[in-house]
């Protein structure tokens, strides 16, 4: 098991929840009818991913971070993201939390099924770092504290050889290997099927580096080509691309871990690889991307129709409910004074009596409980109590 695997993976998990919150903060704000928006602005939506970002990238964090250590388990990863999301003034409920969790986990699990090599999982992780530094680029310096986590990334992982990227790649799937949860937009494109799997495509661009399979060489004694024989690769691939920039900017070829969840506009990127089978979601940039269309609404569609409540004392904060189940308690507001008086938006998703019976049972499948918490000596508790003091 690596013990480089950790920035990695809670950047990219941090990367796919900025997205997914930011994509829900935004569709407050399109809704046109005042009474849902519960006045909710723009202003609010930056403060919140202004705040997240600032925290997932700041200094003392990124230096624990980097320290080579053992990777955490899924309940400790959770309690890391929860503490990065309520660093805001924003607050989500624990069921909500929950199925954001494993949103934002099965898209990166698909994204490293997807990786042509295993050092692309660095052009994935630069990919989610480039559009996070887009959402704040209203703000000067946390785009120098996300350029300065870029380069600390660039130091420790571009000495690392094939080999050691094939560790951190397998350590990931080791991770993740267990969960196989359905999400919606996965099983309609059919890359996901019912069983949780992913569907893996044999044809495009072979990796780079790489030669197209079917062809057999062979030498003779002193080494020189004698003949070749062709075979069929029972695929359709082509020859490899140019290379992904490892730099601190520029053209990481590979689309996987961009925001899917954005409506695509020109210079706009459709997450997915130029080699993956989700190539043919993308869209021209002037043309509806049906993906993203169906992605913006994925949290509410998971579960039925979507209702927007305001609540009293709007002042310091709020709370965003992504899902709202019959056995959830609400979670009180921390006593500080930044959270005495809180905004609640609450996102309520109540089920759809006209859904689907495999949806359905998908939905309920949302609400397995979590293993057993470890003892005081949880992986994460280092990290944890760093981010308390923040």
């Amino acid at each position: 098991m690596s013990q480089r695997t950790l920035p990695l993976l809670i950047i990219n998990l941090g990367g796919e929840m900025i997205y997914i919150l930011d994509q829900r903060l935004r569709a407050q704000d399109e809704n046109d009818d005042k009474a849902q928006r519960g006045g909710w602005t723009e202003d609010d939506r930056k403060r919140v991913m202004n705040d997240i970002v600032g925290t997932m990238f700041n200094k003392a964090f990124l230096e624990e971070l980097l320290r080579p250590q053992d990777l955490y388990t899924h309940r400790a990863l959770r309690t890391v993201l929860t503490r990065i999301a309520h660093t805001s003034i924003m607050r989500l409920k624990p069921a909500s939390m929950d199925k954001l969790y494993d949103l934002m986990t099965m898209a990166f699990k698909y994204q490293i099924v997807l990786c042509p090599r295993p050092q692309d999982l660095l052009l994935v992780t630069f990919n989610h770092t480039d559009t996070i530094k887009e959402l704040v680029k209203d703000n000067p310096s946390l785009v120098n504290q996300i350029n300065e986590a870029q380069r600390q990334l660039i130091e420790v992982y571009t000495p690392l050889s094939d080999g050691e990227f094939q560790l951190i790649r397998h350590t990931l799937l080791v991770l993740f290997q267990d969960m196989q949860i359905r999400i919606s937009i996965f099983l309609k494109e059919k890359i996901q099927n019912p069983n949780g799997h992913f569907v893996l495509q044999t044809a495009g661009p072979v990796p780079h580096g790489f030669e197209v399979p079917g062809l057999i060489r062979w030498f003779n004694a002193k080494g020189r080509e004698a003949r070749r024989t062709r075979f069929p690769s029972g695929g359709s691939y082509t020859s490899a691309g140019r290379q992904g920039s490892f730099d601190l900017s520029g053209d990481r070829v590979t689309l996987l871990g961009t925001n899917m969840y954005s409506t695509p506009s020109p210079g706009d990127t459709d997450p997915s690889s130029s080699s993956n089978s989700r190539g043919k979601l993308k869209q021209a940039d002037t043309t509806p991307n049906l993906l993203a269309t169906e992605e913006l609404n994925l949290l509410a569609k998971l579960m039925g129709g979507m209702e927007v409540r305001k609540l009293l004392n709007v002042d310091a904060g709020f709370r965003v409910n992504l899902w709202t189940l019959d056995q959830e308690e609400d979670i009180e507001i921390s006593e500080g004074t930044e959270h005495q008086s809180s905004r609640v938006i609450n996102i309520q998703v109540t089920q759809d009596r006209l859904a689907s019976t495999e949806l359905a049972r998908i939905a309920g499948e949302f609400d397995e409980e979590e293993s057993q918490t470890e003892g005081p000596g949880n992986k994460g508790d280092d990290l944890l109590a760093m981010m308390d003091e923040l």
